[in-house]
């Protein structure tokens, strides 16, 4: 990770979860991290309590599912804190319920936010990398329910899985799309992961074998801190025993 040092890197969702535990553990690394998210307020409340840190935090309140706001919280970023060279796109929601009783607009909001929030961060990354020719990483939180059907009990994650196989296929896409250039793309894919997206339910007191956000965020570490010629494309975590989907 010491050639990632001071570099910068920026993570949406970076409020709770996932995003924050891999907030934490890039700015101890020494990273520059910039962390997107309707909840400016948490971010900076749970970021203070770093101290000793040796990289710098910044929080930017954005909806990602709104492109002007991606487009002006990179413009921001870029005039004032540097040029991005990573990306980990990890905002995402999830409503319980069979798709046929969801309203429309519940439905349309998970795609917005899961899929095309993806795509306008890392549209907005990729424009300043290519700018400059610089080094770069995308990394895609995807699920383990991007890539194959799930059980019929769990058939109440509805238009959630059609979102997660299209950051499979997006993915694909963009490795595709950068090949030449010095940017890799990764798509981490957890089985079950204890976060708010399951809601406040405690999933190890259901008996169920359960990732913890510690547990993603060190996968991102691992593929971040690859040498820059190696791409690890897909990654597919789950608990030990997990039976799921």
């Amino acid at each position: 990770m010491d050639r990632w040092i001071g570099k910068i890197a920026v993570i949406t969702g970076a409020s709770s979860g996932i995003g924050l535990t891999t907030a934490k553990a890039l700015v101890q690394s020494g990273m520059i991290v910039v962390g997107l998210a309707r909840r400016k307020d948490r971010m900076e409340t749970e970021m203070n309590d770093m101290p000793e840190a040796r990289g710098k935090f910044h929080a930017i309140q954005c909806d990602v599912s709104n492109d002007n706001d991606v487009v002006e919280s990179f413009k921001w970023i870029k005039n004032n804190v540097g040029k991005v060279q990573v990306l980990i796109n990890n905002a995402g929601i999830l409503v319980k319920g069979k798709f046929t009783d969801l309203e429309n607009a519940t439905l349309q909001n998970i795609i917005n936010v899961n899929v095309m929030g993806t795509v306008f961060c890392a549209r907005e990354a990729l424009k300043v990398i290519q700018a400059d020719n610089l080094p770069g990483h995308i990394i895609n939180i995807n699920s383990i329910v991007g890539h194959r059907a799930v059980k019929p009990e769990r058939e109440d994650i509805n238009i959630y899985i059609a979102s997660k196989h299209a950051i499979t296929g997006f993915s694909e896409t963009l490795v595709r799309e950068v090949m030449g250039q010095n940017i890799r793309v990764t798509s981490i894919s957890p089985g079950l992961v204890q976060t708010n997206l399951m809601g406040p339910v405690d999933l190890t007191k259901l008996g169920l074998p359960v990732l913890q956000p510690k547990d993603v965020a060190d996968s991102i570490i691992h593929v971040l801190g690859k040498p820059q010629n190696v791409q690890v494309k897909e990654l597919i975590i789950t608990s030990l025993g997990e039976n799921l989907p």
